[in-house]
């Protein structure tokens, strides 16, 4: 049996229901699904302690004619939506404004969105929501700062040239880029004197790098050289110094043995004198 909805006096809120799971419905165009889409759902589906989300999403021919060109098909915004995982049901060709029947007929308890108005289709600049608000049922949820389709859309346009050269240099032709043969031409100049600047500064970077090595076993080299002169006027003073003393001693030991000899002739000498005055 279905549970009647009870407005809070003062709050303008309807009671939920504690049976069953509270069925929340969040309803948007979802193009180039993103984190803010994401994090908008997964508020939705975080009202409650039990709540089953159900996420409706425009078709191309509704959005085209009262918002603009999408970069996505309709098919490919609910394929997206089905892989969120905080989404348990995708209604495709939801309609613009909710109304009554459409609550009814999916058993919708509530309806999330940002407070921002979006106007809906009467051109009267009234806002979309309108409804659920006056009955209760409506339920906000925040934007996320920094991100929005039309932010992704920007940055696009605002670089659009680099896109396109990307494109062209991944095969894509000019048709299929929508630009003419003027331009393809020109981009593709441009290309080449990019590509050319960059083997350009990687040359002057190898240049670098070889001088820098250069440089730094220069640097090695002198310092090695300085080590191995020390080195080897170390070794030669020391070996200098070995020799002198050698010499030295050699002449000391010559000196020593010359003049034992003379003495030993100057005694012979003494002894046959002495021998002469005795005869």
């Amino acid at each position: 049996m279905e549970e009647r909805k009870v407005v809070r006096e003062g709050t303008n809120s309807a009671e939920p229901p504690r049976d069953r799971p509270v069925r929340v419905y969040a309803d948007g165009i979802y193009d180039l699904f993103h984190f803010g889409h994401a994090r908008a759902l997964e508020q939705a589906k975080k009202l409650f302690p039990n709540t089953y989300l159900l996420v409706g999403c425009n078709n191309d021919e509704d959005t085209h004619k009262y918002k603009g060109k999408t970069v996505m098909t309709d098919k490919e915004r609910y394929e997206s939506l089905r892989h969120c995982r905080w989404v348990d049901e995708v209604i495709p060709d939801a309609p613009w404004v909710v109304t009554q029947d459409f609550l009814d007929k999916h058993e919708i308890d509530y309806v999330a969105h940002d407070s921002l108005p979006y106007a809906d289709a009467t051109g009267s600049g009234k806002d979309v929501y309108e409804f659920v608000k006056s009955i209760g049922k409506f339920k906000e949820t925040k934007r996320t700062d920094g991100i929005s389709t039309s932010d992704l859309i920007m940055r696009i346009v605002k670089d659009y040239n680099q896109y396109v050269t990307r494109n062209l240099d991944r095969g894509y032709t000019r048709k299929e880029l929508g630009v003419s043969y003027v331009k393809e031409k020109r981009l593709r100049m441009n290309m080449g004197l990019k590509k050319l600047r960059e083997k350009v500064k990687k040359h002057q970077e190898k240049i670098q790098i070889v001088a820098k090595t250069a440089t730094v076993r220069r640097n090695e080299w002198v310092e090695n050289a300085d080590r191995l002169v020390a080195g080897f006027l170390e070794m030669f003073e020391e070996r200098c110094h070995k020799m002198g003393t050698a010499i030295k001693d050699r002449i000391q030991e010559r000196l020593r043995g010359q003049h034992l000899i003379g003495f030993i002739y100057d005694k012979e000498d003494d002894d046959d004198y002495y021998y002469d005055d005795e005869c």
